[in-house]
């Protein structure tokens, strides 16, 4: 079975030096949105949450590029980070439509 994600994961194995240096990049950016969109909200508790979980997950993803993991960690965490990002994103947008 050749799936997208299989697809994605033996280029990434393949050229994994240079998509590393583009995903620190692309994890800070979508992080630092998502960031900015929850501190636009206040500095309660629930989003001091969202900052951590942000936070966390950017970090890791950074970290495991850093400490050398296996390109697969790598890219899970990368998808992990993109994830939260925009799910946190998203959770701003509804908060400034209502």
């Amino acid at each position: 079975m050749n799936t997208l994600y299989a697809k994605i994961d033996s280029d990434w194995n393949e050229h994994f030096i240079g998509y590393s240096a583009l995903a620190i990049i692309l994890s800070t950016c979508v992080g630092s949105m998502a960031v900015m969109t929850t501190l636009m909200q206040g500095n309660g508790i629930a989003q001091m949450f969202q900052l951590f979980l942000v936070v966390a997950a950017c970090s890791a993803h950074n970290a495991s590029i850093l400490t050398v993991q296996k390109p697969s960690l790598v890219l899970k965490l990368l998808i992990l980070s993109l994830v939260t990002s925009i799910v946190v994103m998203g959770t701003a947008a509804i908060y400034f439509m209502v």
